[in-house]
């Protein structure tokens, strides 16, 4: 069994807050797979599903986001799940907009929901680290992480992200994060197409040889059944030389065709 935690604040004044991201991922996860109704439950609002024949618990703390930990450990204790099956989703100020990282252990990096669960249930679990960009300044920060996506963010690059996740998410219950990563970074950054490659011209016969004909002549080595009698006898006219067998020709084609040579 998995626990998948989002982090945010409780309430519609948070709503579209950046800091509140982790919660707009796991109503995105609940609502693309069909989990359960949402349900009060351990301090929180809990949703149940199955991935991958995996059954997947999905939590949204209701305790404000410095004491997330209390939520969490109350899950753990009652389900008995390890906390290496623990996989949090939360807002990251040091990766851009739209960026991911998935990471196990280490530190908070100062977020204080991440600093809780640490506290009360321990730091070995999954981050998911869903990128809102620093606004520059450490005294904006405050304001920056509770401040609302913008329309533009909203209907961009955050619906992308999101809807993202949810679809590769299954790959995390699989212990493929570098997969997840990746295909969550095709669908938000996808490549540029490759420009047409260019044909390069031919390469002459004799080597460092220069092209010396007309751009609307055939090359002189040309076959003579490629040609057609007109360009035969330009090509006897033309001041290439050419040999005795295509002159001949050129010049039989040419009386055919009443032409004077």
């Amino acid at each position: 069994m998995f626990l998948v935690v989002g982090l945010g604040n409780p309430g519609s004044g948070y709503a579209a807050n950046r800091h509140n991201i982790g919660f707009m991922a796991a109503d995105e996860l609940v609502r693309r797979y069909s989990f359960g109704p949402w349900r009060k439950k351990f301090q929180g609002q809990i949703s149940e599903g199955e991935l991958n024949g995996e059954k997947v618990l999905v939590l949204k703390p209701e305790t404000f986001m410095n004491l997330s930990g209390q939520s969490v450990g109350e899950v753990l204790r009652f389900y008995k799940i390890p906390i290496e099956d623990v996989i949090v989703l939360h807002d990251e100020l040091d990766l851009p907009p739209g960026k991911l990282r998935v990471k196990r252990g280490g530190g908070h990096g100062g977020h204080n929901g991440l600093r809780s669960i640490d506290a009360h249930c321990g730091k070995e679990y999954r981050r998911v680290r869903l990128g809102i960009g620093h606004p520059g300044d450490k005294s904006r920060v405050h304001g920056h992480v509770l401040g609302d996506f913008s329309k533009a963010e909203q209907n961009g690059w955050l619906m992308t992200l999101l809807d993202a996740v949810a679809a590769e998410f299954a790959r995390l219950t699989k212990g493929d994060d570098g997969g997840f990563m990746s295909k969550v970074s095709a669908i938000v950054t996808p490549p540029k197409p490759k420009a047409p490659k260019k044909d390069k011209p031919a390469a002459n016969k004799a080597k460092g040889e220069k092209k010396t004909n007309a751009p609307d002549e055939p090359e002189t080595d040309a076959g003579m059944d490629d040609l057609s009698g007109a360009a035969k006898v330009r090509l006897e006219r033309a001041d290439t030389p050419v040999s005795n067998a295509a002159s001949a020709m050129a010049e039989a084609l040419a009386k055919a065709f009443g032409k004077k040579k």
